[in-house]
C-alpha cells in the first residue's frame, strides 16, 4: 500500500521533491492543497502535470482508507467512521454552529483508561494514532465543510482515546493544525481533554499554547478511582498539585470537566467539595450531562439537580457552564464514541 502524503515530514517531502528535480518551494505548494480542500492530486493545479502524476503514483493523499459509515443527527452533527491501516476503525464528529464548525477528533483507537461512564473505554484498546492519522481527520472534515461554504474553525481532542497517553503524536498533530502552511487554526481554538495524567500536565502546558480541559467527575479519591481508574495511580491531590504548577498565561484558566451522574456525584456536598478542591486555582467548570449508552448502568442527573449544582458553584465564585450535548440521537455525543474493532 502506498504511504500517505500526510505521513511525510517537511524534510522528507522536500527530499522526495528534490530527487524528482523539483525546487524547494514545491513543498509548500503540495502541503497547502489538502488544507485548501483538495481531494486528489489532479486538483493541485499550480503543480506541473508530470509532478501530479508522480505524486499520485507514489502516495495516497490521506491515511484514512475510506468512510465505513456516516450518520447525521437532527441538529446536523455528523459522525464519521473511518477505516484505518491495519483494519481498525475510528470515529470523529463534525459539529456545526451558527458561527463556527468544530471537529471532535480522536487520538487513539479505543481508549486504554476504561472509565465506566464512557462508551469508548468499554471496548478493546487498539493502538495509538500516528500524527498524520489525527491530522487526516481534520483534512477530511475541512474538505467536507468547504463544500458547504463553511470552514473548520475549532478542534477538540475529545473523541476516542486519551490524548496525553499519545503525547508526541498529539503535539505533532497540533503543530501541523496551527501552522501557517497547515490549517492555520489558532491555538486558542484547540482544546485537549485529559483524564488527568498528572506528570504530563505541566509539560503539556509549557510546550503548547492550546486549551487544556481536565476530566474530574468526582470530588473524593474513592469515587474517582471507581469512575476513573487513573485515579488509583494519581489521587486528586497529585492531579490538582500538577495543575497548580502550571504557569498559566494571564486571563487563561484550566477547564475542569465534570460528568453529572444521577445519584452518584451530583449532591450538594459534591458541589461544595468541588469548590474547596479548586480553591486557589484559575479554573472554570464545565458540567457535562451524562450521555447514556447501552449497558452503562448510569443515568444523567435531572435538569433541576444539574441547575442546583451549577448554582452552588457560582454562589462560591466558581465559573460553571453546562455543555449542551449534540448528536445524541446518533450516538455522537460526549462519551458515546465506541467503534474501535479491527476487521476480522
Amino acid at each position: 500500500m502506498l504511504p500517505a502524503l500526510s505521513s511525510l515530514s517537511e524534510a522528507d517531502l522536500r527530499a522526495w521533491l528534490a530527487e524528482h528535480g523539483q525546487p524547494p518551494y514545491r513543498e509548500r505548494q503540495v502541503r497547502s492543497w489538502p488544507a485548501r480542500g483538495g481531494a486528489g492530486f489532479d486538483e493541485m493545479r499550480d503543480l506541473p502535470a508530470p509532478l501530479r502524476a508522480q505524486l499520485a503514483g507514489a502516495f495516497r493523499l490521506s491515511s484514512l482508507e475510506e468512510i465505513a459509515r456516516s450518520e447525521i443527527a437532527a441538529d446536523q452533527t455528523t459522525k464519521y467512521l473511518y477505516r484505518l491501516d491495519g483494519g481498525y476503525t475510528v470515529e470523529a464528529v463534525i459539529m456545526r454552529y451558527a458561527r463556527r464548525s468544530t471537529l471532535c477528533i480522536s487520538s487513539q483507537v479505543g481508549c486504554p483508561i476504561g472509565c465506566p461512564f464512557c462508551a469508548t473505554g468499554q471496548g478493546r484498546f487498539g493502538r495509538n494514532l500516528a500524527a498524520h492519522e489525527i491530522v487526516d481527520q481534520a483534512l477530511d472534515a475541512n474538505r467536507r465543510l468547504l463544500a458547504e461554504g463553511r470552514r473548520l474553525s475549532h478542534v477538540v481532542f475529545m473523541g476516542m482515546g486519551e490524548p496525553l497517553a499519545n503525547y508526541d503524536a498529539v503535539v505533532t498533530a497540533m503543530e501541523i493544525l496551527t501552522a501557517e502552511w497547515g490549517y492555520a487554526i489558532s491555538p486558542r481554538r484547540i482544546t485537549v481533554s485529559t483524564v488527568g495524567l498528572a506528570p504530563l500536565i505541566p509539560r503539556f502546558i509549557a510546550e503548547t499554547r492550546v486549551n487544556l480541559a481536565v476530566s474530574l467527575t468526582a470530588t473524593t479519591d474513592e469515587l474517582r478511582a471507581r469512575l476513573m481508574p487513573v485515579g488509583r495511580r494519581w489521587p486528586l491531590s497529585a492531579l490538582l498539585d500538577a495543575c497548580r504548577e502550571v504557569p498559566l498565561p494571564r486571563r487563561k484558566r484550566i477547564t475542569f470537566e465534570y460528568v453529572m451522574l444521577d445519584g452518584v456525584n451530583d449532591a450538594d456536598e459534591d458541589a461544595r467539595r468541588l469548590v474547596r478542591l479548586l480553591h486557589g486555582l484559575r479554573a472554570k467548570v464545565n458540567l457535562i450531562p451524562f450521555n447514556p449508552f447501552p449497558g452503562s448502568g448510569f443515568a444523567p442527573s435531572p435538569r433541576a439537580r444539574l441547575a442546583r449544582f451549577q448554582a452552588i458553584l457560582r454562589e462560591h465564585g466558581l465559573g460553571a457552564t453546562v455543555r449542551e450535548s449534540r448528536g445524541r440521537d446518533i450516538q455522537a455525543a460526549c462519551g458515546q464514541l465506541a467503534a474501535a474493532r479491527p476487521a476480522a
